[in-house]
Parts: C-alpha cells; structure tokens; sequence
C-alpha cells in the first residue's frame, strides 16, 4: 500500500469512529450537592431567611445583603467589612477576604 492510501485509510478510520457517540461519555451529571436545599444556623438565617436553601441562593442573598449594605471594602473590592449581622456568619472577624466566604459560610448550614 502506498502512503497516500495508508494515510487514507486512516483518516477514514478516524471519522468513522469520531461520528459514532457513546451514549455514556454524551449524558452529564449536574452536581446535585449544590442544588440540594440545606437549612441555614440561626446566625446565617437572620440575613437569608430560615427556610432551606441551596448553597446557590444562600450566596446570592449574602451578596444581596453585603451590597445592599455596602460592606465591600472601598479600596480593595475584594475584603467584605462585616457588619454586627454578618461578624456573627464570618467567626468574629472584622473583615474576610470574598474567597473565604464560601468555606465560613459552610460552618453554618447542615
């Protein structure tokens, strides 16, 4: 066989199997952990609400209320100054770092 039919037969090949799809590898899982309803501590339920939320809409409503009360640092956007609600949520501290905020807020919904 020469290399233009070798090169031929395998780009043939090649689509062949790029056409066929199994239908394991086509199906995604959603993170269903994410979307599952937790009931927030009464800390956290004072600035989300006391009915079960998914973690999504648990921070949706913390940024709700962080900007609503315009507790984003002016300087470095990025730090949340806690207010006597929120000190509570955040373990005491005066200001958090907006990429903590996830694993504090954690410690208060089971």
């Amino acid at each position: 066989m020469s290399t233009t039919q070798q090169s031929t037969t395998q780009q043939g090949t090649a689509a062949q199997a790029g056409g066929q799809h199994n239908g394991a590898h086509a199906k995604r899982r959603t993170n269903h952990g994410l979307l599952k309803p937790v009931q927030p501590s009464t800390e956290l339920a004072a600035i989300v609400g006391n009915t079960p939320l998914p973690r999504t809409e648990i921070t949706k409503r913390l940024w709700a209320y962080i900007k609503e009360h315009g507790l984003q640092d002016a300087k470095n956007k990025r730090l949340i100054n806690a207010d006597t609600k929120l000190r509570p949520v955040v373990g005491g501290q005066e200001q958090v770092s907006m990429f903590d905020l996830p694993k504090l807020v954690s410690r208060h919904v089971q």
